[in-house]
Order: structure tokens, then C-alpha cells, then sequence
């Protein structure tokens, strides 16, 4: 009754939804944690439900990664075998029980480990859409892709490095907001934190622009 790869691209889309707009909420709210007017309770409060809105694009990222290897196979995109299909979804699997694992048991040294895993996960995974994609560039045998998808398949991996560098910059904040909470909001206290965040917000809004990007590439298919 359902063509099923039309099935993953419909899942794609509400994917790439969950993903960009979940972020866009999550800046929304990081704008308004700036705002030294607010008691540093509601501050606290936005903070929290950022940390939550966040688990939507974590969530997306991690089953994009199945998704895509999916589409690439039932579409005859790529010559790949099955079981390629069947290890994107065990590692995605992974990726998100990492993912989870870390916010239910957030500031614990179980969630550092967690996350410590994911990133050298998300590292290797950054790799393996690189070579995907220059290897569709390249014309080798299984792996011939239109230029479009092989581009689609590098940007990606920039949004995976992209998305990496936010949680690096990210690092230093949380000692910072825990000197905020300690001290209480002061310039002493407020800059360094604002500082940091604005770092982050640079590699935010270039994973933005590559996810736009990439939607666009995969919407309008250009012919190279």
C-alpha cells in the first residue's frame, strides 16, 4: 500500500522539523537566560526547560543516522548492503540510549562517561559521512552518487563537526553558571558566562545555515 522509501522520506522531513525547529526553541530560550532583568530563579527555570527542548534535535540527530543509511538503500541511491542498514540502526540505537542516558542522569560521573562515549561516537560518525560523500564524489563502484546527494552527505558531515564544536564551547558554561548560582549575578560573574555562550551561538547559527543548506540540496536535487 506505502512505498517505503517514501515512508523514510516522510520521516526525514518530520526528522529535519524536530531537529531545526527544536534548536531554534533552544536559542529562543537561551536569548531569553541572558536577560539580567529576570530573577535569577526564572533564569534557572528557562534554563532547565532549554536543556529539555534540547533532547529534540539530540534525539533527531541520532535517527537521522539510520534514516538516511535507509533511504540511501531502499531509494537505489547507493549499492550498499544490507547489513550496513542493519548496523545504522544498531548505532543509532546506541547513539540515543547515550543520549538519554546522560540527561536522566545528568550531573552524575555516569553521564560524563556517557557523553564522553557519544562524542568520539559522533567523531567517528563525522568521519564515516565524509568518506560516504567523497567516495560518491569520486565514482567509486557501490558508492556512485549524484553530486547532490555526495555534497548532501559531506555537508552533513559539517553539521556533525558544526554540532560537535557547540558542545565544546559549551563546556566551559557550566562552571560558570555554577559560580552565578554561587556568587549571585554581577558583572563579575554575568560576562564570562555571556562570553562563552556567545562563542557558542557562532557554531549554532552555522549548523542553521548547513541544515537549510542541506534541506535545499536534498528538496531541489541540482543537477551536478
Amino acid at each position: 500500500m506505502f512505498d517505503p522509501y517514501l515512508v523514510f522520506v516522510f520521516i526525514h522531513i518530520l526528522l529535519f522539523v524536530a531537529w531545526l525547529g527544536g534548536d531554534i526553541g533552544v536559542f529562543i530560550l537561551g536569548q531569553h537566560f541572558r536577560k539580567r532583568e529576570y530573577s535569577l530563579e526564572t533564569r534557572l527555570t528557562l534554563l532547565r526547560l532549554l536543556v529539555l527542548n534540547d533532547m529534540a534535535p539530540r534525539t533527531a540527530w541520532a535517527l537521522m543516522v539510520p534514516v538516511t543509511i535507509t533511504m540511501l538503500v531502499l531509494g537505489n541511491w547507493a549499492g550498499l548492503p544490507l547489513w550496513t542498514v542493519a548496523l545504522s540502526w544498531m548505532v543509532g540505537g546506541v547513539w540515543l540510549a547515550l543520549v538519554w542516558g546522560a540527561y536522566l542522569n545528568d550531573q552524575t560521573p555516569l553521564a560524563a562517561r556517557l557523553r564522553k562515549i557519544e562524542f568520539w561516537l559522533k567523531c567517528a560518525l563525522t568521519l564515516a559521512y565524509l568518506a560516504l560523500g567523497l567516495a560518491g564524489m569520486a565514482g567509486i563502484e557501490a558508492l556512485a552518487l549524484p553530486g547532490w546527494l555526495a555534497a548532501k552527505a559531506v555537508l552533513f558531515a559539517v553539521i556533525f563537526a558544526a554540532a560537535i564544536m557547540i558542545d565544546v564551547a559549551y563546556k566551559p558554561v557550566g562552571p560558570l553558571l555554577m559560580r552565578l548560582i554561587e556568587e549571585g549575578s554581577s558583572d563579575a560573574t554575568e560576562a564570562p558566562l555571556l562570553k562563552a555562550m556567545n562563542r557558542t551561538r557562532i557554531w549554532v547559527l552555522m549548523l542553521y545555515a548547513l541544515l537549510v543548506i542541506t534541506a535545499a540540496l536534498g528538496t531541489l536535487k541540482p543537477g551536478f
